[in-house]
């Protein structure tokens, strides 16, 4: 597998920011969030954190958070980032982690 371009990356990791970001912004929750050098953190009502940073040596995307981090990879044909060790897309699994953390729905 080829690894794609630095910039090519970025700007797909900027786009997941920014679409994180405008869930967050759209929905009736008590989520609430900060970017601050590629790196999202979204502060949860019961003061918990799930954070979400570019690894750009790999190439990927990860999500950590109290159960666990994860890495995704980004995949041409779903368009998107799934998780490297199952192919699970990362809205399906940053939406359930929203809800095992946080208590909070959230549609990305």
């Amino acid at each position: 597998m080829e690894l794609m371009s630095e910039s090519e990356f970025n700007r797909h990791i900027d786009d997941t920011l920014l679409a994180i970001e405008s869930a967050i912004d759209a929905a009736d929750t008590d989520l609430d969030y900060e970017n601050s050098g590629g790196v999202l953190t979204v502060h949860c009502g019961n003061g918990s954190q799930l954070i979400i940073n570019r690894q750009t040596p790999v190439r990927q995307l990860w999500l950590a958070t109290r159960s666990g981090g994860y890495h995704f990879d980004w995949d041409d044909d779903a368009e998107g980032w799934v998780r490297d060790s199952d192919g699970a897309p990362l809205t399906e699994v940053l939406a359930g982690e929203l809800a095992a953390q946080c208590g909070e729905a959230l549609e990305l």
